[in-house]
């Protein structure tokens, strides 16, 4: 998910310097002028379908909800008003960039998913055409998410004018890299709730699959950070943090061998915070969001590593966890597991490293100068600016883990009856042969006790977990 969201923001945000050419005669009056309301309803409109209800529908398409359809109809409804919204409005002008190129980008998707919604519920050609089509259509849903995500920022981007001219590599860089760092809390948090069931299929650890990713991150920075001429400064910090993670990746895919975990990726993790936290700024309120950046990356991979050695020990066969024991239901009640300290302490935990990977890579985001000179020059502080950030990771982390706990609790998946636990995995002792000391996924529960995942909802959970860069075996 972070390489094509790497390469998704690179490709538009290239756009935005090809395409703005014809448009390089707009005033500083025309550009400077007051938004008025019709710009304002069409930038909140457009948020919240992108940013709010696809999400929500895509989740609601997975678990098979009958909420599904009309919740994407009505925001393939208010996505073309918010589009007429945003080229009917006065006031401010706006260089042509990214933002508007990618939105006539968007139509091939909406109609796509439009036409092939409309044949899904035709029922017809069921045994030649529909297999290919339904996968299909699964693809461009999941796709949503990231799409808006890219739209959200490119028209952020267009609105201050930002990362034109030679603000474009800093753009690159930092939008892009904290876009990876909330990629990666969203496949954590997935894992955590509902895809440990896929990853003890898969025959490997979550490290390995943050390793391959990290190695794969690190070859392609170690190449691209420097453009000829003398080395800066910056240029050797980033390119040795690239060699640091192929490097660093390389031993924690051989750690991971035989399901064990490990810490590499942790470490990692604390070591490019450190990097980050000594990067040296121009201005001083850059400095000290860029050394708050790397403080909270630090605490992101103490907490990571903390969770692997104490909260789930090693996944070999031979494994065993006498602090750990199996939940069982009490008697008379169909609902509350008998969970051990250690396991109701875990459930709590386990949330901590993907909130500051969140917070990581919105402060990151946050810290281009372009944004932070804006930000000096309105005399605002550090320590208001940096509570700002955090303010909003809090905002999209609880959006973020509301949409998985919601695949948990609709559609198919949702209970029969009131006595449910809250969809979340309960850690249990290994038993001979087992290498994942984790419980089948608890999607639902009735009174014969909890409830074992069908065929049909293992391929769901696989199916949520293949856009995230995650490939079935």
């Amino acid at each position: 998910m972070r390489i094509l969201l790497r390469t998704t923001l690179g490709f538009c945000i290239v756009l935005q310097v090809l395409a703005h050419g014809h448009h390089d005669k707009l005033t500083e009056e025309e550009t400077s002028a007051p938004v008025d309301n019709i710009l304002w309803i069409h930038m909140l409109l457009q948020g919240f379908v992108w940013g709010v209800m696809f999400p929500i529908g895509m989740v609601l398409g997975l678990s098979r909800s009958r909420w599904h359809v009309p919740l994407q109809a009505t925001g393939y409804a208010l996505t073309f008003g918010g589009y007429i919204l945003g080229h009917t409005h006065k006031g401010r002008s706006f260089l042509a960039g990214a933002h508007g190129t990618f939105a006539k980008i968007l139509f091939i998707p909406i109609l796509a998913q439009l036409v092939i919604g409309i044949y899904l519920k035709l029922h017809i050609n069921e045994k030649s055409i529909r297999p290919w089509i339904v996968p299909l259509h699964g693809v461009i849903g999941k796709a949503y998410p990231i799409l808006g995500w890219v739209q959200i920022l490119f028209g952020f981007i267009a609105f201050r004018g930002y990362c034109r001219g030679g603000a474009l590599g800093q753009c690159l860089a930092h939008y892009i890299m904290g876009s990876g760092f909330i990629a990666y809390a969203v496949m954590m948090t997935i894992i955590l709730l509902v895809g440990e069931q896929w990853i003890r299929r898969s025959g490997r650890s979550p490290e390995f699959f943050d390793s391959a990713v990290i190695t794969a991150w690190g070859i392609v920075n170690t190449f691209t950070e420097h453009h000829g001429g003398a080395w800066s400064v910056k240029d050797m910090q980033h390119t040795i943090l690239g060699v640091l993670w192929w490097t660093g990746g390389i031993l924690g895919l051989y750690l991971s061998r035989n399901n064990q975990r490990n810490v590499v990726p942790g470490v990692i993790i604390f070591l490019t915070g450190w990097g980050m936290s000594q990067h040296a700024q121009a201005l001083m309120i850059s400095t000290q969001v860029h050394s708050m950046f790397g403080y909270t990356l630090m605490l992101a991979g103490i907490t990571r590593i903390i969770e692997v050695c104490v909260y789930v020990p090693s996944y070999a066969s031979d494994a065993s966890d006498d602090s750990q024991s199996e939940h069982t239901l009490a008697e008379g009640s169909v609902s509350q597991p008998q969970l051990s300290g250690k396991a109701i302490a875990s459930r709590t935990f386990r949330y901590l490293t993907p909130f500051l990977l969140v917070c990581s890579g919105l402060l990151f985001m946050s810290a281009t100068d372009e944004e932070l000179r804006y930000i000096h020059d309105n005399e605002m502080d550090h320590v208001t600016y940096i509570l700002i950030i955090f303010s909003l990771s809090f905002l999209l982390y609880t959006h973020i883990v509301f949409l998985v706990n919601l695949y948990s609790a609709s559609g198919r998946n949702a209970p029969k009856n009131s006595s449910i636990d809250d969809g979340n995995i309960e850690l249990v002792s290994p038993g001979p042969g087992v290498k994942w000391p984790y419980a089948r996924v608890p999607l639902r529960q009735n009174s014969a006790g909890p409830h074992v995942l069908g065929d049909d909802e293992e391929e769901e959970v696989e199916d949520m977990m293949a856009p995230h860069g995650v490939n079935r075996r």
